[in-house]
């Protein structure tokens, strides 16, 4: 288990941006898997991106692409989702995940919930209006 730390979460007027983080601190054997899922009030929990942190290839949800950006910084063993141009149908609880896949195979199916995430973060509640 992977103990896994979200912050950045809010409220913002559609159009607006957020940028959501999530440290593991604990992790330190290699490349790994993480991704951002999201689940909106009586909506099942989807995949929004995902990204390797062997080689930074990344993965996104069609619904977010070119809004989006996933990006890792490992010294700091953080990764964000810098969210922009948000609408209202981005509302909902953000959830960090960890895998510990090597490689970017990986991450579609860790997005589509084909590949279970091994940790999961608490979760940061983001509100568009």
């Amino acid at each position: 288990h992977v103990q896994l730390v979200e912050s950045g979460g809010g409220s913002v007027q559609a159009g607006g941006a957020l940028r959501l983080s999530c440290a593991h601190p604990g992790y330190t054997c290699g490349s790994y898997c993480m991704g951002w899922f999201r689940q909106a009030p009586g909506k099942e929990r989807e995949g929004v991106a995902a990204i390797y942190t062997g080689g930074g290839h990344t993965e996104y949800a069609d619904s977010v692409k070119g809004r989006f950006i996933i990006s890792q910084e490992s010294a700091k063993k953080t990764m964000y989702l810098q969210m922009n141009a948000l609408k209202p149908e981005d509302t909902g609880m953000y959830y960090c995940c960890f895998h510990g896949g090597k490689g970017e195979p990986w991450l579609r199916p860790l997005l589509t919930g084909t590949v279970k995430c091994d940790s999961w973060g608490q979760g940061t509640q983001v509100t568009v209006s």
